[in-house]
């Protein structure tokens, strides 16, 4: 009987997959048999520390600041095919930071700019083994955050995206579709997660009464990237425990 989640013989390239969601999702497809390839932020893989929730085995790696176009376009392709394209990546910036001209452009450029770069990018390769892009977004899409309006409108942005992309990119053959996380501890959510009483107070507004982890977000990826998901495009999968009901 045919596994429809089985991706052996199939390469992948998860841009930011060097740690927390990301990195759970390159493991997903790892341990199903892919070929997984890895951009992140760090010069080396060693650089990594599997403390701080980056496990980097298994895995190819490259160093690609995806904040800078040129960057993007000067990185050789892991791979000479691509089957599953995950973009991952992202920043926010505390404190107030993104209300300020240069915190809401590097917000702006690493989470939305860079999707559109790096499905350019790939979109030949893609095409050719009419292959599959899952966009990982954010419920801060989904609503407002009134500390960090470059990270929600990013997010929100990116949901959007899926969908022009999804219309775009059919004609390829080329299936685009997202997942928005809800609360999932990794260096992004520190700031709530490191706090007892605020991850307490998040807590009680998930009906699962749980964390997402990123197994959790590699379940999601892994059924929008098989042919369990043929007929899906465009859409944006909420994985969230029931938050933004």
């Amino acid at each position: 009987m045919r596994d429809d989640t089985d991706f052996a013989g199939r390469h992948v390239l998860v841009v930011g997959g060097s740690s927390g969601i990301g990195n759970g999702i390159a493991h997903g497809f790892r341990i199903r048999g892919a070929e997984v390839h890895v951009w992140g932020t760090r010069p080396a893989a060693s650089d990594y520390d599997p403390g701080e929730g980056s496990d980097l085995a298994g895995l190819g790696y490259s160093c690609v600041d995806v904040g800078d176009r040129a960057a993007i376009e000067a990185t050789a392709a892991p791979f000479g095919a691509l089957d599953v394209l995950i973009l991952c990546q992202g920043t926010v910036v505390y404190g107030r930071g993104e209300f300020e001209p240069d915190g809401w452009d590097r917000v702006m450029a690493v989470n939305l700019d860079s999707l559109v770069h790096i499905a350019r990018k790939f979109r030949g390769q893609l095409a050719q083994s009419r292959g599959s892009i899952i966009i990982v977004s954010s419920v801060s899409g989904l609503r407002g955050n009134i500390g960090n309006p470059a990270y929600a409108a990013s997010k929100a942005g990116a949901i959007s995206l899926t969908k022009s992309l999804g219309q775009a990119f059919a004609s390829d053959g080329i299936r685009v579709n997202g997942l928005a996380p809800g609360l999932v501890d990794t260096k992004l959510t520190k700031a709530t997660t490191s706090h007892p009483e605020r991850l307490e107070k998040s807590l009680d507004s998930i009906p699962q009464r749980r964390m997402g982890t990123p197994g959790d977000m590699a379940g999601a990826a892994i059924f929008l990237a098989s042919p369990l998901a043929s007929y899906v495009t465009g859409h944006t999968l909420v994985v969230d425990g029931g938050l933004t009901l």
